[in-house]
């Protein structure tokens, strides 16, 4: 008698942009680069990518039909099982794209959302999740769709003249609204919480996603916050107490910030960000040894503004100075220096200089420079615990 394989098999997966008019192909090539990181994160193995110059995406295939063509062949000869790409497709894209290349089609939102699903462990982050996954799946119904809970006959369960996809909608709306109304319950439950935390000071993690923010947090308050090199690790807000010399305060890790983020899922998560709009210093953590870190950091301050959190006491914290590389330049290279060739000691200065000294060069792996950084981050505290309480401050 054989043995019977539990290995899972992975998807095999091809990944799709363009370059429109306002994007550099250097720019696109990094977005298809997280796409394939996302893929992976998945469990899908990302096996070609396909890029297509064009003025603007077609609106009824996203691609030319060239292109189109190509990407069939390619499916056809390497077992290929679905294809993502890099924007969100409208539904009528979606239902054109599937017709002419008979395989699953997934674009960026469905991966991240299908990504949140995956890690989503507690009741809040699956009722965020689920929210913005039927949000999603509303407008992009079609006949060949299967029903979410298949209609059963009977007397007076169905409108005179209702089609399936009316039928089907109408489930969706009704599930909306459910969670809307079970996420709203579980929000003023946790607002509660905020409440009875007391009057220690706060401090929240934020940053791109797979930044090393849970490494941090877990350093910190010594706790054993999950963390791994994958996208997404963390979904639900970690708050623990820590104590830094004798001066305690709340830390919290929240979800990881990323380009082209699902509207959907800012607005289903916005409650979980209360915790960045509530506290009153904010750790940027920046994954120094990324070559578009400067992007990444541009991402979070956008998602920051659009939560309603710019006005917050922020410091930079550079981490992973022990993964940064750089090729020197030669002496008689007149070109523009980038990240990518300016040593760290020339980054530090720049920064520093910059920010006004409101940033720190840590390895969070490693515990490189954490002295200096607990004693960055106690300096600030003090100053936000002694301005509220000022007769406090005979204690420290």
């Amino acid at each position: 008698m054989g043995l019977i394989s539990t290995e899972v098999v992975r998807e095999r997966a091809v990944l799709v942009g363009v370059i429109t008019n306002e994007q550099k192909q250097e720019e696109v090539e990094e977005y298809l680069d997280e796409l394939a990181f996302l893929t992976e994160t998945a469990g899908a193995i990302p096996v070609s990518v396909f890029i297509q110059r064009v003025p603007v995406p077609n609106p009824k295939t996203y691609i030319g039909s060239g292109k189109l063509e190509e990407i069939e062949l390619f499916i056809k000869d390497n077992d290929i099982d679905l294809v993502i790409f890099d924007d969100e497709l409208t539904p009528s894209q979606l239902r054109n794209i599937e017709r002419e290349l008979n395989c699953r089609i997934l674009d960026r939102t469905n991966l991240i959302l299908d990504i949140f699903a995956s890690r989503a462990q507690t009741a809040h982050a699956k009722t965020q999740v689920e929210l913005a996954q039927y949000q999603y799946l509303l407008p992009r119904l079609t006949r060949m769709w299967t029903h979410l809970e298949r209609q059963r006959g009977g007397i007076g369960l169905r409108g005179p003249g209702e089609t399936e996809i009316e039928t089907d909608r109408r489930i969706i709306r009704d599930k909306i609204a459910r969670l809307k109304e079970q996420l709203s319950k579980i929000d003023r439950q946790m607002a509660t919480q905020r409440k009875n935390r007391g009057r220690m000071v706060r401090v929240a993690l934020v940053g791109y996603t797979n930044v090393g923010k849970s490494t941090i947090m877990n350093l910190l308050s010594k706790s054993e916050v999950f963390a791994e090199d994958k996208l997404f690790a963390t979904l639900d807000t970690t708050v623990r107490k820590v104590v830094i010399g004798n001066l305690p305060f709340l830390l919290s890790d929240t979800v990881g910030f990323i380009r082209k983020l699902p509207h959907n899922l800012v607005e289903s998560f916005k409650s979980t960000l209360d915790e960045v709009r509530e506290s009153d210093i904010l750790l940027h953590v920046v994954d120094i040894s990324h070559d578009g870190f400067q992007d990444q950091m541009h991402v979070v301050n956008e998602t920051l503004q659009e939560i309603g959190a710019t006005n917050k006491l922020t410091y930079i914290v550079f981490n992973k100075i022990d993964a940064y590389t750089f090729e020197k330049k030669d002496e008689d290279d007149l070109t523009p220096s980038t990240a990518a060739n300016v040593s760290l000691e020339e980054l530090k200065k720049t920064w520093m200089a910059k920010s006004a000294a409101h940033c720190v060069f840590i390895s969070a792996l490693r515990k490189e420079n954490i002295d200096e950084f607990r004693e960055l981050l106690y300096g600030k505290i003090k100053e936000v615990h002694v301005a509220r309480y000022p007769y406090d401050n005979l204690l420290y």
